[in-house]
């Protein structure tokens, strides 16, 4: 199979770009299962490309980690500079960014049970809302992605983490995409 084609991103900046601007804020000085901060943001990308995602979800995997996230604190860009992130990747993608960095992941992730109507929690107000069935979408298969490539580069945090991760998405059902779900299958199906 041919290498997945990573689309342009919709915010008028380029992948350089992009890629530039996480390199200016750190990425690529932040230690990160498989290497840095930066070369997972690339592979998370790679996957989402990978799996079809279109070009917003695979740049917002790509930034995911830019506000900080609840299982990776160090953010690249404070919230008050969401401006800037904006301006760089365009509204839609952005807005993925903070939901996926917003998500209270102990309240949120019992919540995930394949239907499209879930309510998050936002762990930077503890304001909670309903996503829209496609952000809902694009936020479990950036998850995915993100949880598929820390485990593969991690064994204790596979060994640890993984089965809880597999029940987790595998409750997510058709909300991720049938790529996705054969590479949760493929990757932590066959953990205890």
């Amino acid at each position: 199979m041919p290498p997945a084609r990573r689309q342009p991103p919709s915010g008028g900046s380029t992948q350089a770009a992009i890629e530039e601007f996480l390199r200016g804020h750190g990425a690529d000085r932040l230690p990160h299962p498989g290497g840095t901060l930066l070369q997972h943001l690339l592979r998370v990308q790679q996957l989402l490309a990978a799996w079809g995602a279109g070009p917003d979800v695979q740049t917002a995997g790509l930034c995911h980690a830019t506000y900080g996230t609840d299982g990776f604190a160090t953010a690249l860009l404070p919230l008050t500079e969401r401006a800037t992130l904006v301006a760089l990747i365009g509204e839609s993608a952005e807005a993925l960014v903070h939901l996926y960095a917003g998500c209270d992941r102990a309240t949120v992730y019992p919540r995930i049970d394949g239907t499209a109507a879930v309510t998050f929690r936002d762990r930077f107000t503890g304001r909670e809302h309903q996503p829209s069935p496609a952000d809902l979408r694009a936020f479990l298969e950036i998850t995915a992605a993100n949880e598929l490539d820390v485990l593969a580069h991690n064994a204790e945090l596979a060994e640890q983490h993984g089965p809880g991760l597999y029940g987790f998405l595998k409750r997510a059902g058709t909300l991720l995409s049938p790529a996705a779900q054969d590479a949760v299958d493929r990757q932590l199906g066959h953990l205890p």
